[in-house]
This record gives C-alpha cells, structure tokens and sequence, in this order.
C-alpha cells in the first residue's frame, strides 16, 4: 500500500493542503500520496478506529470543525495541542496516535529573524478569538509578548486570555475597539516590537471586510493576516499603502504544512521551492 496522509474536515474542498504536501512529495519524488477526505463529526469514532489500523496511513491534518473534538480518540496530545485546546495534526508514534498544533510553529515561521533580536518591549494587537488565535497567542507568550486581544465582545477576549495567557498585563477588548480612528499618540518605538495581527475570518472571500483603522497600528509594526482566500486581502494592502510591513495568510500556511510533512513523512519538505509554490497556490 503506498503510504498517505490526509486532511479532513466539514467541508473539506477548500482546503489546501494536499496542494502543498502532493507538490513537495513530487519534488522529493517520494513515492507517497496526500489526499482530502471529508469527515463529519459524527464519523470520528469510526474514521480514527478505522485509519489507526491502516498499514500506510501516516497521519492526516484537521481543519474545522474539528480540531477541538479529535482529542478523545488519541493516545497523547502534546502540551501546544492541549494549551490551545485544539489538534490540526494527528501523527503516528509506533503504535501510539499524538496529536499536534502546528499553527503556533508555522505563524512563528516568517517572524524568526525579529524575534531573533532583542527589544526592550514585544506587544501584538490580536484580532479574533478562534482556534488559530488561540494558537497564536500561546505562541507569542513564549516569546515574550504583552497581548492585546479584541473579540467580537470584550468576553471573549477575555475568555481567551484567561485560557491561554491567564498571567502578565495582557488586555482585552472588542473588535469594535479598533473600528473608529483614534488620535493616541505613539511614544517612541525604538527598541520595540509591534505586531498587528488578522486572525478572524473576515476579509476573506464571502465574509465582510475586517474594520480596522491604522492610526490604531505604531509607527513601524508588522502587519500579518493569516487569511489565505485572497492572498492580498484589503487589510493586507491597506496597511502597504499606510506604510506598514505586511505578513500574508501563505507564510502561515506553508509553515504549519512543513512542520505536519515532517511529522507525516519523516523528512524536511524542500522550502527551496516556497516562491514556486507561493505562485501556484495564489492562482
């Protein structure tokens, strides 16, 4: 049988993962297969008890909804998966199914050379409340980051904060919060660094754009939206023409895919290839 992985998830056409992980099996000429199986929810008993006995199944990624309810059909989940409550990939260990988070690994990816500096002060604003955010967040905490996290209410920043980041001078607010210009003025920014980071779905296509003012962004923050559909969302060339250094939804995606092919396939997957595959999945 040859050996795959899989994504699955409700819906599950979407999802470009198998472009990816089939693109750097091909590269690799490794002789593997990536495929989508779409599973709902009321089939994860069965899809978990039938795979964990397949010979070649390697693992497979979880996109929604499901990432928050694969955990009781696995072994171990590892301390990311279960500080963010959710699984985006389940991997084999021997006989054992590990569930992973691999969002915290694959945001982190285009901001190493920063965070590889020192600063005096590292501060994000945070906008939603998902899954991803909670990724996110956890991520950014072990980096040092003061967090500031708007939700669609003040109540659900908060009940993120309170699970991921309970500890430090971290705020919360409403999405509305960011809507309106403001006239704050930014003290000097030397030695600091500012992030602003998209982590709703809106501004993707089919969903409302994300309102955001930038007199609310510092003079010099980076400005990362992790949608993918478009690539160049309004808020990513917003903050281009304000200025700002942009992060687009493709850095994140790549990064967590890489580190889910390393877990699945047991190899590096070859990121000499990123601007071809950068350009394949933007058609």
């Amino acid at each position: 049988m040859t050996p795959f992985a899989e994504v699955i998830g409700d819906p599950i056409a979407q999802s470009k993962s198998p472009a990816i992980h089939r693109f750097w099996l091909e590269k690799l000429g490794l002789p593997c297969d990536y495929r989508a199986l779409e599973v709902q929810g009321d089939g994860l008993a069965g899809y978990f008890a039938t795979r964990r006995d397949e010979p070649g199944w390697r693992g497979c990624n979880v996109t929604m909804p499901h990432k928050q309810q694969v955990a009781p059909y696995l072994d171990t989940v590892s301390r990311p998966a279960s500080r963010v409550g959710a699984v985006n990939t389940v991997y084999r260990q021997g006989s054992r199914l590990i569930g992973e988070n691999t969002d915290g690994e694959g945001f982190l990816e285009p901001l190493r050379p920063f965070l590889d500096r020192p600063h005096l002060y590292r501060i994000v604003r945070l906008l939603g409340t998902g899954g991803a955010a909670r990724a996110i967040a956890a991520a950014l905490t072990e980096h040092g980051f003061t967090l500031v996290v708007a939700g669609r209410t003040e109540a659900s920043a908060r009940a993120l904060l309170d699970a991921v980041a309970p500890h430090g001078a971290h705020h919360a607010c409403a999405l509305a919060h960011f809507a309106e210009p403001t006239n704050f003025d930014f003290d000097d920014r030397e030695g600091l660094f500012d992030l602003v980071v998209n982590a709703t779905p809106l501004g993707m296509v089919g969903q409302s754009p994300l309102a955001f003012d930038f007199s609310h962004a510092p003079p010099g923050s980076i400005v990362y939206d992790i949608v993918t559909a478009p690539v160049e969302t309004l808020f990513v060339r917003r903050a281009r023409e304000s200025g700002f250094a942009t992060i687009d939804g493709l850095s994140m995606l790549i990064g967590q895919a890489a580190a889910a092919f390393r877990l699945f396939y047991g190899v590096e997957a070859p990121r000499i290839h990123d601007e071809e595959l950068r350009g394949m999945l933007a058609r």
